[in-house]
């Protein structure tokens, strides 16, 4: 399988939207990733509901939503009404995650799990078989530009065994300091989905960014 892309919104120009937006449809991302902080879960306001209703009408690509919020399983209606590919949501968020996960799949969407990077990835054993991708944190969340954390790339490793193990299906996604040098050694360790927002945004060449992330591939394919 194909590297995925889901560039990150977070680190677009935002007097600027419509542009970087028409930007993503000329290339060759594969998502838009974007990240939702209501500033209790995470230290940090970012955007709500009416920015992605305005950029679901532009993008071309598929919404790959993800909620840093507490008690995401409220907005799960609605961000299924703004037509959303994936909702993700916190597994340190959510006290009913079976349940979240269900309703997220009855709203038409496909269930995103996230984990902090404290979280370890044998929390998710008893769901493993019914999320359709894990979100790996690679950074402590909140804030863009963080420095990567090292121990990402084991905690990939593990988790591809578990989704090997129990037959499931979930793509894994990794977020926070994806660039150059981690990305090629994130998609060995069996990365399916890079999220990268400032590497790709500030970059003089975004769409060839894009498109050498793309090109990534695991040396077992």
């Amino acid at each position: 399988m194909a590297t995925l892309v889901s560039p990150s919104l977070l680190a677009a120009d935002f007097l600027n939207l419509h542009d970087d937006i028409e930007m993503i449809n000329r290339s060759g991302a594969d998502w838009l990733h974007l990240d939702v902080m209501d500033g209790v879960f995470v230290p940090n306001i970012s955007f709500g509901f009416p920015v992605i209703e305005a950029v679901a009408r532009e993008c071309s690509k598929p919404l790959d939503v993800h909620f840093m919020i507490k008690s995401p399983e409220r907005y799960i209606a609605r961000t299924a009404k703004t037509g959303a590919m994936m909702m993700n949501v916190h597994y340190e968020a959510c006290t009913h995650l079976d349940r979240t996960i269900h309703e997220i799949h009855e709203a038409g969407m496909k269930a995103g799990v996230t984990l902090n990077p404290s979280t370890p990835v044998c929390m998710l054993e008893d769901v493993i078989g019914e999320v359709d991708m894990v979100l790996l944190m690679s950074v402590n969340p909140g804030f863009g530009g963080q420095a990567f954390i090292e121990n990402t790339i084991n905690k990939v490793k593990r988790l591809r065994r578990m989704i090997g193990e129990a037959g499931a299906k979930a793509l894994i996604e990794v977020d926070g300091g994806v660039q150059a040098e981690t990305a090629p050694r994130l998609v060995e360790a069996g990365v399916d989905v890079l999220v990268s927002g400032s590497y790709i945004f500030k970059s003089k060449d975004p769409e060839g960014v894009i498109s050498g992330l793309k090109r990534l591939r695991r040396k077992d394919l």
